[in-house]
């Protein structure tokens, strides 16, 4: 079986369905109408969805698809090494992989040890997965995330969130370092993310393009609560008590796609736009935890002042986005323990009474 036979064969079933519609249209004075809740289409749908996913299955070429099977397989991989059994995931963004270092009775995995997994290329990202326990809780850590400027397509780049929901993480949370459009923010600065704007969605990428397998999420998912309020309500509150909240905000993020950082003119737009905050990551992160029904929790450390005034000599650089994660460390790191104790005492609790 090989990609041009499936891209044929789904060719012609697309010429199928578009021959059914003409005659439905010439035996009819409406407009034809699919009735997608009629249990004879949902079968057909179903059936079809299941078919190409084995065919894809079956071509063996994992550069071009990861299947349901093959993300059970790095799961099970990393479970048979472990005891450990995670319900909160953290991904950890430029300069901010020391967050692993209070994870305690770890156990690491270098991603070039893992099955099919992709390595880290950037400056910054360990690259590695670190399973053990902040504060007592059970917690899988990403310790360096993939990049689209990497190289690699996006569906590979969110591949890992889609392994912590096998594992069995229910909630993630997601850090990066980012560049600051409003003009109230300042660098060292917490941006909690309310909601993203993703641009590399309007250029046609996006990780979920392609066949949609259900055991992960639906085929349309809703993106107006993939940051969950609750989270970001007890991260204030928990900041408050911290003594941080004078510089913790709450944002629109925008992601591009890098690896250069942007222009003036870019910038601009992006504040006419309503962005506080911009960077290259996390969003596709965020579209497949929402996807596979995880709870979110984002935020980005503002590492710089964007460049707004064509007068300005300032430049931005990888390089300050590192020593700015290095100045807050220990910030973050007691606010994403706090915030993982949150979620073991209340969401986590909850549910195991409730299941």
């Amino acid at each position: 079986m090989s990609l041009q036979k499936l891209n044929n064969d789904f060719n012609v079933h697309r010429s199928i369905d578009c021959l059914n519609l003409n005659i439905l249209k010439e035996n009819t004075n409406s407009p034809p109408v699919i009735n997608k809740n009629n249990r004879f289409t949902k079968n057909l749908l179903k059936r079809r969805s299941s078919n190409l996913i084995a065919d894809l299955a079956s071509i063996g070429n994992h550069e071009n698809f990861y299947t349901y099977e093959l993300i059970q397989q790095i799961a099970q991989y990393l479970l048979d090494r472990t005891n450990i059994r995670p319900k909160i995931g953290i991904i950890c963004g430029s300069g901010l992989g020391n967050l692993a270092d209070v994870i305690t009775d770890s156990v690491s995995f270098p991603y070039h040890e893992i099955p099919h997994f992709p390595v880290s290329t950037v400056a910054g990202h360990v690259g590695r997965l670190v399973f053990g326990y902040l504060d007592g809780v059970p917690i899988m850590c990403m310790q360096g995330r993939f990049h689209y400027y990497e190289g690699y397509p996006l569906w590979k780049c969110s591949m890992p969130v889609r392994v912590m929901k096998l594992v069995g993480v229910s909630h993630l949370i997601v850090t990066n370092a980012a560049g600051g459009l409003n003009p109230k923010y300042r660098a060292g600065d917490i941006m909690i993310m309310k909601d993203h704007i993703n641009f590399l969605g309007f250029a046609g990428n996006n990780p979920l393009q392609g066949v949609n397998d259900e055991r992960f999420g639906p085929r349309f998912p809703a993106m107006n609560r993939a940051y969950n309020a609750s989270l970001r309500k007890a991260a204030h509150k928990i900041a408050k008590e911290m003594g941080i909240d004078k510089f913790v905000r709450e944002g629109v993020y925008a992601v591009l796609g890098g690896p250069n950082f942007e222009t003036i003119a870019e910038l601009r737009m992006l504040r006419v736009c309503g962005v506080d905050a911009v960077g290259m990551s996390t969003v596709h992160e965020v579209l497949t935890a929402q996807h596979c029904d995880m709870k979110v929790f984002a935020f980005s450390l503002i590492t710089n002042k964007c460049v707004m005034d064509y007068e300005s000599m300032a430049e931005a650089n990888h390089e300050e986005n590192i020593d700015t994660g290095l100045m807050r460390e220990g910030v973050i790191k007691k606010l994403v323990t706090k915030v993982v104790g949150h979620i073991s005492n209340h969401d986590l609790a909850m549910s195991s009474k409730n299941p």
